[in-house]
């Protein structure tokens, strides 16, 4: 019985001690990236110029080493000739949901994460004048990144990245539905501030 009461406490202890040294640490962040785009399919049979884009994600760990992230993106790819016409404009926006895993590297400053989300996203066609001329509506699509923090001190972190999307959605010219399967990389580098 000793035995038991005694294994019993030895793990209350330590996960006490456990909770106590987690408090300590920041579940919450807001992180701001951009970066370049870079498309690897032709939606639409169009050819996209690199392009260029930004996101800003929350951040919540709910363990150590695992947690959640949500936030709104934002890329943009010219073309020089589509189906749309001459000098248009491809931007893709929409909303991210996924989770991440976070691990220190040894002794260091660093971390490396993973991620993988869901996106909730459209595309839409701007004509050289600034004016939409086609918008795919949202749908849903994915996204996968990993990276590299690095802890600058004060809650504050330095996080180039790779990140990958792909969205699938249709939009209509002239009667005709015209798949636009989206698939791009994303160079990035972000900061986040920890509360």
């Amino acid at each position: 019985m000793k035995t038991k009461v005694l294994l019993v406490t030895a793990i209350m202890l330590v996960s006490l001690l456990n909770t106590n040294a987690q408090e300590k640490e920041k579940h919450f962040g807001f992180e701001l990236s951009s970066g370049a785009s870079i498309a690897v399919t032709k939606p639409g049979s169009t050819t996209l110029n690199p392009g260029f884009g930004f996101e800003g994600i929350f951040h919540y760990s709910f363990l150590p080493h695992t947690g959640v992230y949500a936030g709104w993106g934002w890329n943009c790819f010219g073309a020089d000739e589509s189906f749309a016409g001459n000098d248009v404009c491809f931007e893709e926006t929409g909303y991210v949901l996924g989770l991440q895993f976070k691990h220190p590297i040894g002794e260091s400053a660093a971390s490396y994460y993973l991620r993988a989300g869901g996106l909730y996203n459209h595309i839409e066609i701007e004509n050289s004048d600034g004016d939409i001329t086609h918008d795919s509506g949202h749908g849903l699509g994915w996204q996968l990144a990993g990276g590299i923090e690095f802890d600058l001190g004060k809650n504050w972190s330095l996080t180039p990245g790779v990140k990958f999307n792909s969205l699938n959605r249709d939009v209509e010219n002239e009667g005709v539905n015209v798949p636009l399967d989206l698939n791009y990389l994303q160079l990035r580098v972000g900061i986040i501030k920890k509360f």
